[in-house]
């Protein structure tokens, strides 16, 4: 029998993970939730509902992310036609709401505690996931040919460890921190900077771009980041509107989960 309104629980409220709340929200799935850490370390902060957490709402491309102080207010901000985003780094808030499609959006290139029986669907992003055995489906988010290729058994592409290319940039569009500690900047996404120009720094050691470019990203100045952590991203287009909106890349993976939850449960075709 189909599941018209399913409730979906997202594991995550990063970029990636927002960007599949977004797709279901304007699929009309509305019985979203997201779990995050009570202090997310997203870089693309402008399109991540973990901000949230921070500012208490969080708005990407028309669509509202509220910070629901407990699992009791979940139903009224649904009723607000928002998505509660909750800090449950255990992801607690699933035993009280049993949703129907669970979806692993951290991107931890491994599984930190996933299991096939936490839903009727569990679909698991990127590596780390095998389906059929931890989740029912993994959706390939490595860029390149299988990018948002629904897994039905076995596990994504390995992890290369080589940010994607971007304006014929990869490695050097990424700024990490040099130290452990905690980063500090006075600039902000969109801002337009040029290669040598100081973003920030961490324990008195700077940071440089190696491009020239928009600030498409940048982690939360006051953060307490490890040495060689992932701080910013650096867009080579320069183009101020992408800092604002969603990825091609976050798109076509969110299209795959939309795609997986509809096979499953608007149609009788197996998966």
């Amino acid at each position: 029998m189909p599941i018209l309104d399913p409730i979906v629980g997202i594991k995550g409220a990063g970029e990636m993970a927002s960007a599949v709340a977004w797709r279901l929200y304007m699929s009309n799935i509305r019985r979203v939730i997201m779990m995050e850490t009570p202090r997310p370390l997203a870089v693309r902060r402008e399109v991540s509902f973990c901000e949230s957490l921070f500012l208490g709402k969080k708005t990407v491309e028309g669509v509202e992310a509220i910070m629901a102080e407990s699992i009791h207010r979940v139903d009224e901000i649904w009723r607000q036609k928002a998505i509660p985003v909750i800090a449950d780094p255990s992801w607690h808030s699933l035993v009280r709401l049993k949703p129907q499609v669970v979806v692993d959006a951290i991107l931890a290139k491994r599984n930190l505690g996933t299991a096939i029986n936490e839903a009727p669907l569990v679909i698991g992003l990127g590596p780390g996931f095998i389906a059929g055995v931890d989740v029912h489906l993994v959706i390939e988010t490595n860029r390149g040919h299988h990018l948002g290729r629904i897994i039905t058994g076995g596990s994504a592409e390995p992890n290369t460890g080589i940010p994607g290319d971007i304006g014929g940039h990869t490695s050097k569009r990424v700024l990490r921190a040099p130290a452990d500690g905690a980063f500090q900047s006075e600039k902000e996404i969109g801002d337009f900077i040029r290669t040598g120009d100081i973003v920030g720094a961490v324990s008195g050691k700077t940071i440089k771009t190696a491009i020239d470019g928009i600030i498409r990203g940048l982690i939360r100045p006051g953060t307490t980041v490890t040495r060689n952590m992932k701080i910013g991203d650096i867009d080579p287009r320069g183009v101020k509107d992408f800092c604002y909106t969603i990825s091609d890349k976050a798109r076509t993976v969110s299209g795959s989960v939309l795609e997986s939850i509809l096979r499953v449960f608007n149609t009788s075709t197996p998966v």
